[in-house]
């Protein structure tokens, strides 16, 4: 089997008999071992001795007075959040319970923090994936993407990729010559070198042709329905649309934050100017199975799904609106 997204750190836990993946100790001490967690030069000796202890049992119960006892704020502040997310993890037992557990809550948890909790969750949803598009376009869900055009082509490439290159000066004459951005500087996966993803899948250096690569959007499509299912035990199909031709629509789920308050005024039968359409980038159906647990107003009808890009052509997609707007009745993770 394949190895992918090594990066996600799937190695350091292992599957539940239930198929998710369990909060391990080693888990935990990758955590306690991240650049913003490592007390620095300038740390007291109580912040060094808290974070040694916990090197030694990542479990161990953190007294209020022990994060209370920090000379720096701002080190109280950060091992404040750090200790109530480790106890969320181990409490959940899993990293889909807590992820569930988290969005559902509402508790506050970096966007960072999230991204890694999905990474996870997709890699074992995805595990034994032998398709390279729905491994890229699945990087929609954990990784924000810069949106460019070229040839009439949409394609998407990492975003803190191209902040990267961007970093270290303007784009050769010849691309800017001719007008392209750095993201058309990436291979743009297609059926040539679609073999290649194994080797650089954590590397992040292919754009994704969701606009013009039928395979691209249907690897997003494949994605979806993973995800739903990993994280709802329900089975679905996802199908791309060129447009939405229902006029009785009852369920829509906006795939990022642009995408829900431009369904949101559809829904509301608000007008949708031309900037508002140009900026939507897929249209899908989510039909559930035939033994789901659908609400009753939906039973039968289709979810429409949106994704969308901000006015600065970025791609944040939200894939906890999979998880809390889904029109299941007494799901959980």
């Amino acid at each position: 089997m394949r190895e992918f997204w090594v990066s996600s750190g799937h190695h350091l836990t292992r599957r539940t008999p239930e198929g998710a993946l369990a909060v391990t100790d080693e888990l935990l001490l990758a955590y306690l071992a991240r650049p913003e967690v490592l007390p620095p030069e300038e740390a007291c000796d109580a912040e060094r001795a808290l974070h040694a202890a916990l090197m030694r049992d990542p479990r161990l119960p953190i007294a209020p007075a022990e994060i209370a006892a920090l000379a720096d704020p701002d080190a109280r502040e950060n091992w404040e959040f750090l200790a109530g997310f480790r106890d969320r993890l181990v409490a959940a037992g899993t990293i889909e319970g807590a992820y569930a557990g988290i969005v559902r809550g509402g508790a506050a948890v970096p966007p960072l923090f999230l991204s890694q909790m999905v990474h996870l969750i997709l890699r074992n949803a995805l595990d034994g994936c032998r398709d390279p598009y729905t491994l890229r376009a699945a990087e929609l869900f954990f990784r924000p993407q810069k949106v460019s055009t070229y040839e009439g082509s949409t394609l998407l490439a990492d975003l803190e990729l191209i902040e990267e290159f961007e970093a270290k000066g303007p784009a050769s004459p010849l691309v800017s010559m001719l007008g392209k951005s750095l993201a058309d500087e990436l291979d743009v996966i297609d059926d040539g070198n679609a073999w290649t993803y194994w080797s650089r899948s954590d590397a992040h250096t292919m754009a994704l042709p969701l606009g013009s690569a039928r395979k691209a959007r249907d690897g997003l499509a494949r994605a979806i329905e993973a995800f739903v299912a990993h994280m709802h035990g329900v089975a679905c199909t996802v199908t791309p649309l060129e447009r939405i031709e229902d006029p009785s629509w009852r369920w829509f789920v906006g795939l990022d934050a642009e995408a829900t308050a431009i369904g949101n005024r559809l829904w509301r039968g608000e007008p949708v100017g031309y900037d508002d359409h140009a900026r939507v980038l897929c249209l899908m159906r989510l039909d559930f199975g035939t033994n789901a647990p659908v609400e009753p107003r939906v039973t039968g009808a289709p979810v429409y799904l949106i994704l969308a890009m901000t006015p600065d052509k970025v791609v944040r997609m939200k894939p906890q609106n999979l998880v809390t707007g889904l029109p299941l009745v007494g799901r959980s993770s």
